[in-house]
């Protein structure tokens, strides 16, 4: 058995260094592409998208929604979303790429998230336009319909939009039980009794503390609580959680960046003086790009998830007509999670002093201790705490966020009473992450989360052409104010639906 486990061990090794470096040089590239065609929106609009997006929660309602009862607002949908994408690795994965590639990973982490706001944004708008009604009524959109109905519909590619469909489909089952589930329900539970029952012994069944059973049954209730009650419950509930774990970590990570202010101009030199030389690579170019720049880059795609096309499917499920409305609420998507959070932590981290700042090598090589250190740096154990309440916070909405992107995915393959039935095994999988955490079951299931990568970016580069013209056909009715035919839906009887009222 062990020589089994070890023969999957090295294929799933290989498989993940291999589907991450061909997935993120794909996503690079469709980056690049997917900003130059849309004319760099997230720059040459940005006040346009903040006033579309921040500005809508203070003003009216905004223009094109539709009163769908079946349906979230925009808001609900960008908190959901953002309850898959703002996780553990807002954190612990930061630890991880400043001990893997030092401050200059950081650098890497922005260029990223810069080219994965078109991405996001191009998502979301091929996501809105080739939406469809399921049997509930209820509004589903994703990678799997734009591979299916936009890729699918090019001459002699019916197929393989297929395959590529079922196959995105099916890689994001498979990472929603380890991702999406497991994973962070193991980061809850460990975190959570370290921090507060560190010293409460109440035995031990099968070799695993009692107290971890007791943590993974009380997730179990609440999470079967909102994730059972539909896609509405689990928005209200993200919609509640989501503004307020991110502004209390914000808050306290700026207090603590308050308390090092004096290193700050010496992080943020080390950051860009380290993205281009930092000695730890093995020097040359070679060491820079295949530590540095990978592992700032896979930081920033698996933070904000831009180029997966998971989150298109909770923003699919939006009260917008407008694909480009929607849009914009993926560039500040990725905003707030890698520029504002990711941000957040990279800096504590590098200003806390375990990090040398000349050499970028870190004085501790395990992620989750830099990250607890440099908490407990300004705070002591109270800043451990805040920690344990952060990492709480953030790993369940990406629970919660995930169990809808593998319903969909199941939606999509088998049907609604399917996703029903779905639902109910992904709540229990959840203590099965509470007492028998395999970290080969995470290493698998993230390689079913690069794998997601690339179908989702074969469609997005073969439609590229369709999001510019949608983003041209937004900008010139809305911004330029002429007279022209929205472009809403690749359905003509959606279509004419959306335009009575747009």
């Amino acid at each position: 058995m062990e020589k089994f486990i070890q023969i999957v061990e090295n294929v799933n090794g290989y498989a993940n260094k291999w589907s991450w470096l061909i997935g993120l040089v794909i996503l690079m590239a469709s980056g690049v592409l997917m900003t130059t065609l849309i004319r760099v929106f997230q720059l040459s609009h940005i006040g346009h998208w903040f006033k579309s997006t921040l500005g809508s929660l203070v003003g009216k309602k905004q223009e094109g929604e539709s009163k769908d009862k079946k349906s979230i607002s925009q808001f609900q949908a960008l908190c959901t979303a953002l309850a898959a994408t703002v996780g553990t690795g807002n954190i612990i994965g930061v630890a991880g790429a400043i001990i893997a590639g030092g401050p200059g990973a950081i650098f890497w982490m922005w260029v990223a998230a810069f080219l994965g706001m078109s991405l996001k944004f191009s998502e979301i708008v091929l996501g809105i336009y080739y939406r469809r009604r399921n049997q509930d009524g209820e509004w589903s959109g994703g990678a799997m319909y734009y591979l299916t109905d936009g890729l699918g519909k090019k001459k002699g590619m019916k197929i393989p939009g297929r395959v590529l469909a079922v196959l995105f489909a099916l890689f994001t089952i498979l990472a929603s039980f380890g991702i999406g589930n497991m994973s962070q329900i193991d980061s809850i539970t460990n975190t959570v009794s370290d921090a507060f029952f560190k010293n409460v012994n109440l035995g031990a069944w099968f070799g695993v503390p009692v107290v971890k059973y007791i943590i993974g049954f009380v997730l179990l209730v609440i999470v079967g609580a909102i994730v059972v009650g539909g896609l509405k419950r689990l928005a209200k509930a993200a919609e509640m959680i989501v503004p307020f774990m991110a502004v209390l970590y914000v808050l306290g990570s700026l207090v603590i960046l308050g308390i090092n202010f004096n290193q700050l101009g010496n992080v943020i030199g080390a950051i860009f003086r380290c993205a281009f030389t930092w000695e730890a690579a093995g020097g040359g170019a070679l060491g820079i790009i295949t530590v540095v720049v990978l592992n700032g880059c896979k930081r920033g795609v698996f933070s904000n998830e831009a180029g997966l096309g998971s989150a298109v499917m909770v923003h699919a499920s939006a009260d917008v007509k407008e694909p480009v409305k929607q849009g914009m609420w993926g560039i500040f998507e990725v905003f707030m999670d890698t520029f504002v959070i990711c941000s957040m932590s990279a800096l504590v981290f590098l200003s806390s002093g375990l990090v040398d700042l000349q050499t970028g090598v870190s004085s501790i090589t395990d992620k989750a201790a830099l990250a607890s250190g440099a908490f407990a740096a300004s705070f002591g154990s109270v800043g451990e705490m805040f920690l344990a309440i952060a990492m709480f916070f953030f790993a369940f909405t990406t629970v919660l966020g995930w169990s809808q992107y593998g319903a969909k995915a199941v939606e999509y393959l088998w049907g609604s009473v399917a996703a029903k039935v779905y639902k109910v095994i992904f709540v229990l999988m959840t203590i099965v992450g509470a007492v028998l955490a395999s970290p080969l079951a995470w290493d698998i299931s993230d390689t079913f989360n690069a794998l997601m990568m690339i179908p989702n970016l074969i469609g997005v580069i073969v439609l590229s052409p369709l999001v510019a013209k949608i983003t041209k056909n937004y900008v010139a009715r809305k911004l330029k104010k002429q007279d022209v035919a929205p472009m809403l839906s690749y359905d003509e009887a959606i279509q004419e639906e959306m335009s009575k009222s747009v």
